[in-house]
């Protein structure tokens, strides 16, 4: 179900132009399997046109932000300083004030029910949020995964903070797995939800169904103009699990995936395109599904959060406790990924631009698949080149 909001101007619609990425293909009959040669991260589209950055790079941790975090997932910067971060077992947020560490609680979210994967996962302000105070929230309810806004206002006590969640979107398939969870507005002003299958395969290539795919509304929840199917907020499909999602300077759109057995993968996103799964997992022959960009072995990677930063995707490693570079030339990785930080702050789970050359990398290892350490869950200051 689609909760229906006032409708936003027309002319938007020309801005879904902006964000389309080229189109690898391929020929054969053998969706599913990437060719036996290649090697984690080596499966890239053609090369785009312009200068890349260089092959490598490195990553190096200058201070723990904070620390004594209990399952973080999601982290937003406020425009006049400060982080907000969501816990996905607790259902709350906290404001983290990045020059001393200091965790205030604005308080939970109302309706959060967290289980396995799911619970409070992704954040992001309002385009507006100078002017309305907006916090926007994807989470798992007692039915479905649905998307909120809420009105944050600082000046009342700590706990009390965050207003009666607003429900712009809902229908969301929810599971104990792959609920997907990332949003972000993107640069034309619509926000971008990726969602799970929830652990039904069919789902992803269903296009009435909302799990397995990237969306793209309005603020108020509607279709966003220019949508690939009429009246349907579904931008992409055939994904398996959908947490990591971020825009280069070109306005163009990537997204990392989970895969299941054999490959994870980066993508660069086409509005309306297949990619792939459950009939293909990585790179396919079959010349109906957009091959990613970059694929790794799943005891690598198991990808949530990237960020753009300087010609370079940043992908937080679950699974693989590492942070991966991967540098761009247009919409195909100019070079093999490069890890980094290999194992240092065990599993990793958001990362987001911090300005300039530095990044802020949330760390994941009370999230029940973790070992903790001493002062887990963190947010670490990173720089990155």
């Amino acid at each position: 179900m689609i909760v229906r909001r006032r409708a936003v101007p027309a002319v938007l619609a020309a801005t879904a132009l902006l964000l389309t990425a080229g189109c690898s293909s391929g020929g054969g009959d053998s969706p599913g399997r990437a060719p036996a040669a290649t090697s984690p991260g080596a499966a890239t589209a053609p090369r785009g046109t312009g200068s890349a950055p260089p092959a490598k790079g490195s990553a190096r941790v200058l201070r723990t932000v904070a620390e004594g975090l209990k399952t973080p997932w999601g982290l937003a910067p406020l425009p006049g300083g400060g982080l907000l971060v969501s816990s996905r077992d607790d259902g709350t947020i906290v404001r983290v004030d990045e020059k001393t560490g200091e965790k205030t609680e604005l308080g939970a979210v109302s309706g959060v029910s967290p289980a396995g994967e799911g619970g409070l996962l992704g954040i992001a302000l309002s385009p507006d949020y100078a002017s309305d105070h907006m916090v926007y929230a994807y989470f798992t309810s007692a039915s479905d995964n649905r998307i909120v806004r809420m009105l944050y206002d600082e000046r009342k006590p700590a706990g009390e903070q965050l207003g009666a969640p607003d429900t712009v979107f809902r229908g969301i398939p929810k599971g104990v797995i792959h609920n997907g969870g990332r949003i972000a507005f993107g640069p034309d002003g619509m926000l971008y939800a990726g969602t799970g299958e929830s652990g039904q395969r069919g789902l992803a290539q269903d296009r009435k169904s909302l799990g397995g795919k990237i969306l793209r509304l309005t603020p108020e929840g509607e279709p966003a103009p220019g949508n690939p199917f009429p009246d349907s907020p579904v931008y992409s499909y055939g994904h398996r699990n959908v947490q990591g999602l971020a825009w280069d300077d070109k306005q163009r759109l990537f997204a990392s995936e989970f895969g299941q057995d054999t490959w994870d993968e980066l993508n660069a996103i086409k509005p309306g395109d297949n990619y792939g799964w459950p009939r293909a997992e990585g790179r396919s022959a079959d010349a109906g599904f957009h091959n990613p960009i970059a694929q790794w072995h799943t005891d690598d990677a198991s990808p949530s959060g990237i960020a753009y930063v300087n010609g370079v995707i940043w992908m937080a490693g679950l699974k693989g406790k590492r942070l991966w570079r991967i540098p761009l030339n247009g919409t195909s990785a100019s070079a093999a990924p490069q890890a980094l930080l290999t194992g240092t702050y065990g599993r990793l789970r958001t990362v987001v631009p911090a300005g300039g050359d530095r990044l802020w990398l949330v760390t994941s290892n009370t999230d029940g698949r973790g070992t903790p350490k001493k002062g887990d869950d963190r947010v670490l200051e990173v720089r990155v080149s």
